[in-house]
């Protein structure tokens, strides 16, 4: 019994040592597997991935714009006050000028219409301010889009993959082999993984897009209040 028992562990460790060997190229395989599922998805893996390039795209540029809007200036509304106090308007507009900035360019619009009834100020303002956040929400449309066209673009895949598969099922009669219908599945996991992924990410990034062009508007209407607030001041 003994000697049964240790030829039993002698088994064992000879083919623990052969796994262990062995572990390295199943990685390198696995891995491979992994990049071969992905192009396995044919054509919509091609336009998923164009997708995430655009939405990844607009985030970040729309993002970086948008901060740059966003970025506050402590001592502008100061200045504007004291120029539009001590009369010097075409100061004031030149402060707007070098200041590119959205609420530089309402603030102006505003500077602009002075002497006119401030009924009309304020919509001169309010027109610039729709304006400056219309080009704020640029291209933040298309990440919607993108957000649900990915998905459904995914599960178009993943029906056009089990279409495939049963295809390839009636096809090959009772002669129905496994490697022959992992193409079609491949496609409806891969596709429906794919959209899901894009589209949570173009989620977010719109999302994210939305809060901060919200922040700005609410900064935008505070100047405008202010602005007009200093027009009904009376003058020093």
């Amino acid at each position: 019994m003994l000697i049964g028992f240790l030829l039993q562990a002698q088994t064992v460790v000879n083919d623990l040592s052969n796994s262990v060997s062995e572990l390295p190229g199943q990685v390198d395989e696995l891995r491979f597997s992994v990049f071969e599922l992905a192009l396995k998805g044919g054509w919509i893996m091609a336009v998923l991935a164009v997708f995430s390039i655009i939405a990844v795209y607009i985030f970040i540029e729309r993002y970086l714009v948008i901060s740059r809007a966003s970025s506050k200036d402590k001592h502008f509304m100061n200045n504007i006050r004291e120029f539009i106090h001590a009369g010097k308007l075409d100061a004031a507009v030149g402060l707007c000028r070098n200041n590119q900035s959205p609420i530089a360019r309402m603030i102006e619009k505003g500077l602009s219409r002075i002497g006119k009834p401030l009924n009309d100020i304020n919509a001169a303002i309010e027109n610039v301010g729709k304006l400056e956040v219309s080009k704020l929400e640029k291209g933040v449309a298309g990440l919607a889009t993108i957000a649900g066209a990915a998905p459904m673009l995914g599960f178009l895949g993943t029906v056009i993959g089990m279409v495939r598969a049963f295809y390839d099922m009636s096809m090959a009669g009772n002669n129905i082999d496994i490697a022959l219908l992992s193409s079609g599945i491949y496609q409806a996991m891969i596709t429906t993984i794919g959209g899901l992924i894009v589209g949570i990410l173009a989620y977010i990034f719109y999302n994210i897009l939305v809060s901060r062009i919200e922040k700005v508007v609410y900064l935008l209407e505070a100047r405008a209040t202010e602005f007009m607030d200093v027009l009904h001041e009376p003058a020093r």
